[in-house]
């Protein structure tokens, strides 16, 4: 069983940033994928971006690149999302994901934080 534990979030500027962090309580961090989605009322989890464990490989969605990173560090057992650049459409429910397998679908994550809002105003 992973738990998942975020942080961060809030209400910030267009244009501003904001880091999301997401800490696992499991002695194998590393062999998990880790990711993140949002998700708007009414709306399906929408992908953000996924990371591997040993951090090669990295996957962000089209709507995000450029703007957002995905990091982690396995010694702390945390992944991070660290956006700039945002914008009013990026306000949403940001959740964070683990599995064994890179995966832009939400189904394919075992394992979910509790969500934290971040909220960009125009």
């Amino acid at each position: 069983q992973v738990q998942l534990v975020q942080s961060g979030g809030g209400l910030v500027q267009a244009g501003g940033s904001l880091r999301l962090s997401c800490t696992a309580s499991v002695r194998t961090f590393s062999r998990y994928v880790m990711g993140w989605f949002r998700q708007d009322p009414g709306k399906e989890r929408e992908f953000v971006a996924a990371i591997s464990g040993n951090r090669v490989s990295t996957l962000y969605a089209d709507s995000v690149k450029g703007r957002f990173t995905i990091f982690r560090d396995n010694d702390k057992s945390t992944v991070y999302l660290q956006m700039n650049s945002l914008k009013p459409e990026d306000t949403s429910l940001y959740y964070c994901a683990a599995d064994r397998t890179m995966s832009r679908a939400s189904l394919e994550y075992d394992y979910w934080g509790q969500g934290t809002q971040v909220t960009v105003s125009s």
